[in-house]
């Protein structure tokens, strides 16, 4: 029993808690808040019939709510009807309202037509506006680089060729890559390297035409360098000369000054001015435009190509400069060939100097030295060979003037120009001997218009004119009265001129060419020794051997002579005052006029040794002996007496000879008469003499020893010239 009790209140207690555990479901299910699914699942899992009872307490809790929902509407209905009731009050108002509001906004959208018109059009407007500030902006970009194009363009036109390619590198680097999308700006960039290959081109062109411009040009801006030189050197002479060369001022300054004038003549017609009153002093770039070799240098370094712009210019130029240097066949026929030459390679390097100075690389001085090396050969071969055919010592002097002032010129710009003077030295040797050449002419024609005659002097004034040009001195023929003779022919005078005349035109070619005086004076000296040593020895030795010159002429020759070697003192007196170097100086060379006069007296004496003996066989020839006749007719032959008779009158004429070469002769002659008249009796031919023969014969040499007793020639000593016959007279 109290099981069974217990039992129900289990049961109870389980009922009691199956409603609690429905209620907290149907909580669950209205919050929806927790997933239904483990809350219908924890439904399920309870004890059978489970879902019956579920659906039980659901039906319940339905009916539980619907009887609260309809509790509530009762208490509201009231407040409903009243709120349907006002509705419907307002249903008409509201009716009105909507007609009212459909008019208004009928008139409000006619109305607004305009204005949506006006909004539509101000809404294009400033999508214009837009659209052109967008524009704008753009353009603003891209005028810059059009404006740039534009001034690329303009450069190219006017040949500004370097600032176009400066504005293609802002171009290509600043402006291109702001508007590089463009398709405008495509085409600029394809067009830039054509444009630079263009100005290339152009560059290149415009150097070819400066190229040939300074060919054209290169004689007249090297005639202008050398004018420059020249007057610098003009202005620096008188220093020179004061410390160089005196001239002989003391001695004959009427001479020097037509020695200066001569030089000045000499300097105008080498350098000839084109305007005597030309202030302006032209420079080879007032001759040249420079500017193609600049703007070519600078564009193909910005381009890169300098290498081959400096190759390619060098290249052109070495190929110009043999072309200049390359002479005329015809240059050695006149100065002006010469000056030509030497004007277009004075040019040529005053150019390069001018490159050299104002470009960075373009040329160096290791090419332009290279380059004058090569050239400086050439032009000494050229000088040797051309000035080898010069045979007028006036032209060999200009050339000499125009290498000094060519050498001058380009020493001035820095060239070495030794060898050049090394060259004028053996031109020098030259132009003595052109001299040698001339003045040889100048003492023929000397010795052949004189008349081997003293000089005849009248009066006072004429022996001033003549001891004015001839240092003549002799105080016993001061003595004399006038009219009288000097001892000397006219051709001593005008050789002592010729002489100094020599001297003058040799100190020539040794002005300017930076030597010592002390070096002037040797070879002053050593060309004049040339000048008497060869050539007036040389003229006198054929004077003396030609046919028609007698024994009178022989005389004087001798006589000439004498006084010409008593005149070599003052000749080199004369080079002392000119080179202003005593004669006491060690190394000064003495004149060798000595020996010339004396071998020409020799060779003077001898020949008329050989001439009185030509004339004395001469007069055997004609002697006519009848070596058979019976008696003499008791007087001399009339040849001999005629060979004694001339014998007599020479050597009269051999009273202004020296005693010794007068008695030589008059002892030569009487020797050789006695020879011939003993070979005469002594002939293998003669095979019989009689004594009327000898008789005459002896008459005769009788004539010969009374010739000889009367003392034709002054000096001997008793009966010396007697000797002569002594053999003959033993014969007899």
């Amino acid at each position: 029993m109290a099981r069974k009790s217990k039992s129900n209140l289990s049961e109870l207690y389980l009922e009691e808690n199956k409603d609690q555990i429905y209620e907290n479901v149907f909580a669950e299910i209205q919050s929806f808040e927790l997933p239904l699914g483990t809350t219908l699942r924890s439904v399920y899992d309870d004890q059978p019939n489970a879902h019956q009872r579920f659906m039980e307490k659901l039906d319940a809790c339905i009916r539980n709510h619907d009887r609260e929902i309809e509790k509530m509407c009762n208490f509201h209905h009231q407040g409903f009807v009243d709120a349907i009731t006002e509705l419907l009050k307002v249903r008409a108002d509201a009716e009105k309202l909507k007609v009212q509001v459909t008019d208004t906004n009928r008139r409000l959208q006619d109305a607004g037509k305009e204005v949506i018109a006006q909004t539509e059009e101000i809404i294009r407007c400033r999508v214009q506006q837009q659209n052109i500030t967008t524009v704008v902006e753009k353009l603003q970009l891209c005028l810059p680089v059009l404006e740039m194009y534009s001034k690329l363009k303009e450069q190219m036109n006017v040949k500004r060729y370097y600032s176009a390619l400066k504005t293609m590198e802002q171009l290509e680097n600043l402006y291109l890559p702001r508007v590089s999308q463009y398709r405008f700006c495509q085409i600029m960039i394809e067009n830039l390297p054509k444009l630079r290959e263009e100005i290339k081109e152009i560059s290149m062109s415009d150097l070819k035409d400066f190229l040939e411009s300074i060919r054209k040009h290169s004689d007249k801006i090297g005639e202008t360098a050398m004018k420059q030189a020249q007057q610098q050197k003009t202005f620096s002479a008188p220093l020179q000369k004061q410390n160089n060369v005196n001239c002989g001022r003391n001695m004959c300054l009427g001479r020097s000054r037509i020695l200066e004038s001569k030089n000045e003549i000499t300097l105008k017609r080498t350098f000839e001015e084109d305007d005597e009153h030309e202030e302006e002093v032209l420079t080879a770039q007032d001759l040249v435009d420079f500017s193609p070799v600049y703007r070519c240098l600078h564009i193909y370094s910005v381009l890169g190509d300098g290498e081959i712009f400096e190759n390619y210019y060098r290249k052109q130029r070495r190929k110009q400069a043999r072309l200049v240097l390359q002479p005329q066949s015809s240059m050695h026929e006149t100065v002006e060939g010469y000056r030509r030459y030497f004007s277009q390679i004075v040019g040529f390097f005053v150019v390069e100097d001018h490159i050299l100075h104002v470009t960075q690389g373009l040329v160096t001085r290791t090419y332009t030295d290279e380059l004058w090396n090569m050239a400086l050969s050439k032009i000494i071969a050229v000088l040797r060979t051309h000035s080898s055919y010069c045979s007028d010592p006036d032209l060999v002097l200009e050339l000499k003037n125009l290498i000094v002032v060519f050498a001058d010129t380009l020493q001035g710009y820095g060239f070495p120009v030794n060898r050049l003077f090394d060259l004028l030295f053996e031109i020098r040797d030259q132009y003595n001997e052109t001299l040698l050449k001339k003045w040889s002419g100048l003492f023929r024609d000397i010795f052949e218009a004189d008349n081997y005659s003293p000089i005849p002097v009248g009066n006072e004034e004429e022996y001033k004119t003549v001891i004015s040009k001839f240092p003549f001195q002799d105080p016993e023929f001061d003595k004399q009265s006038f009219p009288k003779k000097l001892p000397m022919s006219q051709s001593v005078p005008q050789i002592y001129i010729q002489v100094k005349e020599f001297i003058y035109a040799s100190l020539k070619f040794s002005e300017s060419l930076h030597r010592s005086s002390t070096e002037i004076d040797d070879m002053l000296r050593k060309s004049t020794n040339l000048l008497l040593t060869r050539t007036l020895s040389s003229c006198l030795q054929n004077l003396i051997k030609k046919p028609h010159i007698g024994l009178t002429e022989l005389v004087q020759i001798i006589i000439n002579t004498t006084h010409l070697e008593q005149a070599c003192k003052y000749l080199e007196d004369f080079i002392s005052n000119i080179t202003n170097i005593s004669q006491v100086t060690v190394h000064t060379a003495r004149l060798y006029g000595l020996s010339t006069f004396k071998d020409a007296r020799h060779a003077a004496e001898g020949e008329i040794y050989t001439k009185l003996n030509q004339k004395i066989d001469e007069f055997i020839q004609i002697a006519d002996y009848d070596w058979t006749m019976s008696e003499s007719d008791g007087r001399a032959s009339g040849y001999l007496m005629d060979l004694i008779n001339f014998l007599r009158s020479t050597f009269q004429v051999f009273t202004h000879l020296p005693g010794k070469v007068a008695q030589t002769a008059c002892m030569s002659a009487c020797q050789h008469l006695s020879t011939s008249l003993m070979q005469m009796l002594l002939d293998s031919e003669l095979k019989q003499i009689s004594m009327g023969a000898i008789q005459q014969f002896n008459l005769d040499v009788i004539q010969c020893e009374l010739f000889a007793s009367s003392e034709p020639v002054p000096g001997f000593q008793g009966d010396t010239l007697q000797l002569a016959f002594i053999d003959l007279r033993q014969l007899l």
